[in-house]
């Protein structure tokens, strides 16, 4: 009875985004303003990875009770999900919709269907193919609700969470969030789970992923790609064996 007690009723959404494995070689594809998918392969964002453990930690702590994943609908997206759940999310939504073009528009997406039916939205910090770091802000002003990024741990109450968040220099601070609020997550209190490929195939014969169609309108995007290239390369690096050496080369550079 004292453990029932204790539980905290807590529903957490979070939103997960595939990107492509930067192990992989990129390529620019003919338009010059996008990636070539064709041949390469996609992955969960590792900071959405980081903050679908912290959630389900949450909820193994029985700070949480339920934890729904959400995705834009894309490359690979049903596997993503399905791992989700394998991991030890409860449901898995997959958002249909305009194509999306920015971070803006895909914000606007996510606020939409989630409106104010979760207590606790969490999402990465940034996304590994912009690293914009918006998504989480631009989230909680759609949605008028609080947002601390740069998280680390999370503990949940009854109607607040307290937050751990990460400052340059290593310097750490706790903060005590009225929920609902929104948090973007650097890091998990753990190393994300490895859900075994075995678990994820019996959750694709026994899960199903709930679609959801939303119009995104008032989130339209502000920007678009014009150009896209790889790096120019230069010249390089010269390695220098003595202060004289470099007092030279400035001399030369006309700074000295």
């Amino acid at each position: 009875m004292q453990m029932e007690l204790d539980k905290v009723h807590m529903k957490v959404a979070v939103l997960l985004k595939q990107v492509p494995d930067l192990a992989e070689e990129l390529e620019v594809d003919e338009s010059g303003k996008a990636l070539d998918t064709e041949y390469i392969k996609f992955r969960l964002n590792e900071y959405d990875e980081h903050a679908l453990e912290e959630a389900v930690c949450l909820k193994e702590a029985g700070q949480a009770t339920e934890i729904v994943a959400f995705a834009l609908d894309g490359e690979e997206v049903d596997k993503a999900l399905f791992s989700a759940m394998a991991k030890g999310a409860d449901k898995a939504v997959k958002l249909t919709g305009p194509e999306v073009e920015g971070s803006r528009q895909a914000a606007a997406l996510f606020a939409e269907t989630l409106g104010m039916d979760y207590d606790l939205i969490m999402t990465g910090v940034q996304s590994v193919d912009d690293r914009d770091g918006m998504m989480g802000p631009m989230l909680s002003s759609m949605l008028k609700v609080p947002c601390v990024s740069v998280v680390t741990r999370v503990e949940g109450k009854e109607s607040s969470v307290t937050v751990h968040k990460e400052y340059f220099g290593g310097l750490m601070a706790a903060f005590d969030v009225q929920l609902p609020a929104v948090l973007g997550i650097q890091a998990a209190r753990q190393t994300p789970r490895y859900a075994p490929v075995s678990k994820v195939r019996q959750i694709q014969q026994s899960a199903i992923i709930e679609e959801k169609s939303a119009s995104g309108v008032s989130g339209s995007a502000t920007s678009k790609v014009t150009t896209m290239a790889p790096p120019t390369k230069t010249g390089g690096a010269k390695i220098l064996g003595s202060v004289d050496e470099l007092m030279e080369l400035l001399k030369k550079k006309g700074v000295a």
